[in-house]
């Protein structure tokens, strides 16, 4: 009995030691900077192309100096065994003119132990250029041996996996071409294929002119390892897919704030580590204070860029009059874990009647909040702003949430099929506007081909049907 209890509490501590381990943001960053020459390896051999990470997790491993500033978003949920799926949400279709444009793209992601290729590069990626081409194939019909098949690497899909995907292909592709979105004429087909720490020899690519195919490379930047974890002579343990949820080990570290600060982080000593992660993100922090904006809000085209979409870490301190391109006055609804605390330092207090201040946190927790009052006080000050002539920026704390939702709800409200404005300039109320899931769907479409980073909750989502969809007193129970 002792020995079975000796055994247990052994193994109980050499789970926790690998955990602890793990977690260490020495061994963190360290394990990035090998995998970050593994991508650099692989860039050096099709210098032609442009690398993009395939976000969260890709940011770390691609050094901004040889990314594009468009990022990908392929989620491994939607090649999960049984959970196939091309997500309307993120049709990832702003890619398609940087594929085209390059003659191919690298894709760079990561995963943990477990697994060589994350489901986002061995079954998502695959998924999307097989229903893309498919949807070229019906949208375009005169093209002749255009190949629609489906692509896995076979080492990580089954057979029979991919015939059961290659099933539900059609229903997929045929959603697309009846959606809002807009599929460009491909000149070749898009075919993926698949880089690992352990490829021996890469795949060799025909000149531009003898392609047969728009290569979409998938590399997989960490290298697998037992139980993830594996000791370096160099004083630290690697951690394979170290880049993944940074939240729990990255001291509010990110992608962006590692990349600018990369040679002092990467020379510091364990012990001096965590001081330094602390000043530079505090310094990250307060440089966001200032009179300009990080990155422009986005428009949304299918409403003559009425209404705007922004993050509040990349807005000005004091939210502008006016933004560059955009012909009208800019009226702001902010929606922020910090509003409160924000208005409170409100300079200018005739800003009050162009700015719409609201609390609210990111996330599941205040969604009874978001549809009871967020909701409702947003849209009553974009229709007002939209009855005096300004356009209406709409932000969250991630630009991508909170702010598509009420977006969403606004375009609904006032905004019809074609992308009219249904509010008169005059004050005088809108027209009702039959709201349907389909009529909803549609215009989540037109901001997502705007914003490609725009990702809404379901919760979000089904709070914003609810408005939309529900009485007001049934709102209230």
């Amino acid at each position: 009995m002792e020995l079975e209890f000796d055994a247990r509490q052994a193994n109980a501590q050499a789970l926790a030691y690998v955990r602890k381990e793990s977690l260490d943001i020495y061994n963190r960053l360290h394990s990035i900077q090998e995998d970050v020459q593994f991508v650099r390896q692989v860039h050096n051999a099709y210098p032609h192309l442009l690398v993009l990470p395939n976000l969260r997790c890709g940011a770390w491993y691609v050094d901004p100096a040889i990314a594009t500033d468009v990022p990908a978003y392929f989620k491994s949920t939607d090649g999960h065994f049984g959970n196939w799926s091309f997500n309307l949400r993120r049709p990832n279709l702003h890619l398609l003119p940087v594929i085209v444009a390059n003659h191919g793209v690298i894709l760079v992601d990561s995963t943990r132990s477990g697994k060589r290729i994350p489901d986002a590069l061995s079954k998502t990626v695959p998924i999307w250029c097989a229903v893309i081409n498919r949807v070229v194939a019906l949208t375009y019909p005169d093209r002749e041996d255009w190949d629609i098949d489906l692509y896995c690497p076979p080492a990580s899909v089954s057979e029979q996996e991919r015939v059961q995907i290659k099933a539900r292909m059609e229903q997929w592709a045929i959603a697309l071409a009846n959606s809002a979105y807009s599929i460009p004429p491909l000149p070749l087909p898009l075919r993926p294929l698949w880089i690992t720490p352990s490829t021996t020899v890469f795949p060799r690519l025909p000149d531009r002119d003898d392609l047969a195919c728009l290569p979409v490379i998938c590399v997989s930047a960490s290298r697998q390892v037992e139980e993830g974890l594996e000791r370096r002579s160099h004083g630290f343990s690697y951690v394979q897919g170290s880049g993944d949820d940074h939240e729990l080990w990255g001291m509010g570290l990110t992608p962006q704030i590692f990349w600018a600060n990369k040679y002092r982080l990467l020379s510091s000593t364990r012990e001096e580590l965590p001081s330094v992660v602390a000043e530079v993100v505090s310094t990250s922090r307060s440089s966001r204070a200032n009179n300009a904006w990080k990155t422009l809000p986005t428009p949304i085209p299918a409403v003559s860029g009425r209404l705007l979409i922004a993050a509040v870490p990349d807005m000005p301190a004091q939210p502008p009059c006016t933004i560059a391109d955009c012909g009208r006055p800019m009226s702001y609804v902010i929606v922020s874990a910090n509003a409160q605390m924000q208005d409170e330092r409100e300079s200018d207090p005739s800003d009050s009647r162009h700015v719409l201040r609201l609390t609210m946190a990111e996330g599941k927790k205040d969604q009874l909040h978001f549809l009871q009052h967020v909701l409702p006080q947003s849209t009553r000050f974009v229709s007002s702003r939209l009855a005096g002539g300004d356009a209406v920026c709409i932000c969250c704390d991630s630009g991508k949430d909170t702010s598509v939702g009420v977006a969403l709800a606004a375009l609904q409200l006032y905004f019809d099929d074609q992308g009219t404005l249904l509010v008169k300039e005059d004050g005088t109320s809108p027209q009702a506007v039959n709201a349907s899931k389909d009529s909803i769907k549609t215009r989540l479409q037109w901001i997502i081909s705007s914003r490609p980073e725009a990702n809404p909750s379901r919760a979000t989502l089904k709070r914003v049907n609810e408005f939309l969809l529900s009485s007001p007193s049934f709102r209230r129970r």
